[in-house]
C-alpha cells in the first residue's frame, strides 16, 4: 500500500468524527476483525467503537473534526494522526454536561491497516476543555 493511500484512509477515517456521520464509510474503513486497543471501558470491537463514535456525535451533534498532523509508517502500514474536534455539548459526555457551550477535543490516534481496512486502533484524548466548561 502507497503513503498515499494511508494518508487518503487515515483523512477519511478522521472525517467519520463530522456530524452527521457516514456510517457506510465507517463499514467500508473498519475490517470485521478491527480492534480498538484505547476502548476507554468498551467493547474493543468494530461495533464498540461504532457505538463509542455514536455517543460522541450525539453528545456533540455539530462536531467538526480535523487533521492537525498526520505522520505515516510505511512499513509498518500504519498512520499517526493528531487531530482537533470543535462541538458544542448538548448531552452529557464523559460525566459532564450537557453544558451547552462550545468544546475543543484534541486527540492522538495510532491506526493500523491491511488490505485498505483499519484492523487496529490506539488513541490518547484531551477532553480538559469539556471537562472545564
Amino acid at each position: 500500500m502507497s503513503s498515499q493511500n494511508l494518508v487518503a484512509i487515515a483523512n477519511d477515517w478522521i472525517s467519520l468524527w463530522c456530524t452527521p456521520v457516514n456510517w457506510e464509510l465507517f463499514d467500508r474503513l473498519h475490517s470485521d476483525v478491527f480492534q480498538d486497543c484505547a476502548s476507554a471501558g468498551r467493547e474493543s470491537t468494530k461495533s464498540g467503537f461504532a457505538a463509542g463514535l455514536a455517543e460522541l456525535t450525539q453528545a456533540f451533534p455539530d462536531l467538526m473534526t480535523m487533521v492537525d498532523d498526520l505522520i505515516v509508517d510505511l512499513s509498518a502500514n500504519k498512520v499517526a494522526v493528531r487531530w482537533t474536534a470543535h462541538g458544542t455539548n448538548a448531552l452529557r459526555y464523559m460525566n459532564v454536561g450537557p453544558t451547552h457551550k462550545p468544546t475543543v477535543i484534541r486527540g492522538i490516534e495510532i491506526i493500523e491497516i491491511d488490505s485498505g481496512q483499519i484492523i487496529r486502533r490506539w488513541g490518547e484524548w484531551d477532553i480538559s476543555d469539556h471537562a472545564e466548561t
